[in-house]
């Protein structure tokens, strides 16, 4: 960065008074601050990097305190990061003001392919470390095996699965599959029995695969029970509401059995606790019965989940979540996004591929169509339904797909007004944005936000637009109606 960004920074840093994901703040005004290999680690392990600035006294409310010496500074810095396995190069920014000099270091983001940067001294076991909001904490074994395993090209769908034979697989099955393959790659018609087990990942070390269980299995749950889906109705909008009868779920299954079987089971959970919504038209008056999701939608969620997720041995007891609420499906698989994807490049960009032998055997089944199409399809599917966009979440060590339903129109005039709406009804006394509203709101999808809140109040009344005859004009603002 350049001088002038340093001391915007800096100012940035005092009015908010906090650090936050990609900063750090350190006084150094009676020499160079120890421990600095915790964020050294947590930044060059993050996407985003990181900046370090020194000069400042958190403890006294990030007053500019300027450093010792910015030259031994930068020195020590750099001795700091050539301890680090691998060696982190920082770029440095120098800025004076008021006989005081503050100190910047850069901390680039690591390759994924050379993550997790650790103090090499410390190993890498120890020396990991992942920033969260502002503190740098231990990467768990997972987030060191998660990097590690793209690093190595670890495949885990088809690592040999402790104890299980080929009497434990369903032959026709397999049979049917293997034949799919002979029609589709002639060169494997010439080829054994058991080579062909081998050669389609059936068959790994002379045991049988994760993946054979998993699609051929007569019962995959009997060798790893929590393989499987846990599904659940919660009759509110957060885990441990109730409803009128103190119940907390108005439904909980739990689904077993392959991977294609498990799909079809978890569609069936939904439908059943999902209810038909009537869409007019508002030019024809035409009325339309439409289920509450997409199950086109629903279906590629619930199939990224099952085909997507880490099947290795560090997540092999945590289930697929599959819960429902009164305003939302949320579908949440172990295992972040492999590899360098990130959720911004979802559907755009093709991705590094988990469980390569998986997705081509469903594929091979007709259980998927064409590759890297699911994320399109729910966009879609979520948009011909008028439904907010999907919200996809993803950390380290779990990947969430949220679906929003549409609130029903009208139901402000109908039904109690929620808190929620109260406080919104109270914050328009004065002429709001839609800006402003979804940060007042603070809820994540900012088009549900509006569709969930605000729309049904317009709808009723109890909201009005300051310039009606033109509803989508970029100066439009909304106001209590006064009554």
């Amino acid at each position: 960065m350049i001088e002038e960004e340093l001391k915007e920074l800096i100012h940035t840093i005092q009015r908010r008074g906090c650090e936050w994901q990609t900063m750090e703040v350190k006084s150094a005004h009676r020499g160079c601050p120890e421990k600095l290999y915790d964020t050294i680690s947590a930044f060059s392990n993050q996407d985003s990097g990181g900046i370090m600035i020194f000069g400042l006294d958190e403890k006294a409310h990030f007053a500019k305190v300027g450093v010792y010496d910015a030259q031994a500074l930068q020195k020590k810095v750099m001795e700091y990061c050539e301890q680090m396995s691998p060696v982190v190069r920082p770029v440095f920014t120098v800025y004076d003001e008021d006989d005081k000099v503050f100190v910047s270091a850069e901390i680039p983001p690591l390759d994924i392919s050379e993550r997790p940067c650790f103090r090499a001294g410390m190993g890498r076991i120890k020396g990991s470390y992942i920033r969260v909001g502002e503190a740098d904490k231990p990467m768990t074994e997972y987030e060191i095996y998660s990097y590690e395993a793209f690093r190595k090209k670890q495949r885990d769908d088809i690592r040999p699965a402790d104890g299980v034979t080929l009497n434990a697989l369903n032959k026709d099955a397999l049979d049917v599959y293997l034949a799919l393959m002979r029609r589709e790659r002639p060169n494997l018609a010439r080829t054994t029995e058991e080579q062909q087990y081998e050669l389609n990942g059936i068959i790994r070390e002379g045991q049988v695969t994760m993946s054979a269980l998993l699609l051929f299995g007569l019962y995959p749950q009997a060798f790893y029970s929590r393989l499987n889906i846990s599904a659940t109705c919660n009759p509110g909008r957060t885990k441990g509401d109730t409803d009128a009868a103190g119940n907390r779920f108005t439904d909980t299954k739990r689904i077993d059995g392959t991977i294609p079987e498990m799909l079809e089971k978890a569609l069936d959970f939904v439908r059943s606790n999902t209810r038909q919504t009537t869409r007019i038209d508002t030019l024809t008056g035409k009325r339309t019965d439409m289920p509450q999701y997409p199950m086109n939608a629903v279906r590629e969620a619930i199939l990224n989940a099952l085909v997507h997720r880490d099947y290795s041995i560090h997540t092999e007891t945590r289930p697929i979540q599959l819960d429902l609420y009164e305003d939302r499906l949320e579908i949440i698989n172990p295992g972040g996004l492999y590899g360098r994807l990130t959720v911004d490049q979802l559907g755009h960009t093709q991705p590094d591929t988990r469980n390569p032998v998986l997705i081509t055997a469903m594929e091979t089944l007709g259980k998927t169509e064409n590759r890297y199409s699911g994320i399109p399809t729910i966009r879609l599917a979520m948009a011909e339904f008028s439904l907010p966009e999907p919200v996809f979440k993803n950390t380290t060590s779990e990947f969430k797909v949220i679906l929003y339903h549409e609130h029903t129109a009208g139901a402000a005039a109908r039904h109690p007004l929620s808190v929620q709406e109260k406080k919104l009804l109270t914050f328009c006394q004065i002429p709001r944005s839609r800006a402003e509203i979804i940060a007042h709101l603070n809820i994540e999808s900012g088009q549900y936000a509006l569709r969930r809140y605000l729309e049904p109040l317009i709808q009723s009344g109890a909201i009005s637009l300051t310039i009606p005859d033109k509803p989508k004009s970029r100066n439009q603002k909304y106001v209590t109606t006064a009554h």
